[in-house]
């Protein structure tokens, strides 16, 4: 895994990563545009986390902290990249950004039917907790 790159991203990435989640998400959000991007880097210089391989971007996660709970999204890793460490190593350096904060405990967003991260997730150490629902109201049209 040393051939791999951590980083956070920055303004100039912010297109390709656009184009990675296309190719390497799960699932679309209503957050999935340059101006959603471009405020969570602004708002969060280093919340969104990217692997990268010769140059090459092969994985992200989005680490938000509020200051009270640590939240996980868009772990995702490039189809031909999968099960070779990427996605621990990006949780890894989220969690670790998470401690550094002062949080406690993480959770992910993570698609029902996305049976494949399901098995990603509970190799890393995390499990659903059926007795919560996500409750949703989208503020704009």
């Amino acid at each position: 895994m040393t051939d791999v790159r951590i980083r956070p991203a920055t303004h100039s990435d912010l297109d390709a990563v656009l184009a990675f989640w296309k190719t390497a998400a799960e699932g679309t959000s209503i957050s999935d545009d340059r101006d959603g991007v471009e405020r969570l880097v602004a708002r969060d210089p280093e919340a969104l986390i990217l692997a990268e391989r010769e140059g090459e971007l092969v994985g992200t996660v989005i680490a938000g902290f509020d200051g009270w709970r640590c939240h996980l999204y868009r772990l995702a890793v490039h189809p031909g990249r999968r099960r070779q460490g990427i996605g621990s190593a990006l949780l890894a350096t989220a969690e670790e950004r998470f401690v550094r904060l002062g949080g406690r405990r993480a959770d992910a967003m993570v698609l029902v039917r996305n049976e494949t991260a399901h098995h990603a997730w509970s190799a890393a150490g995390y499990g659903p907790e059926e007795h919560w629902r996500r409750w949703v109201k989208p503020l704009t049209d």
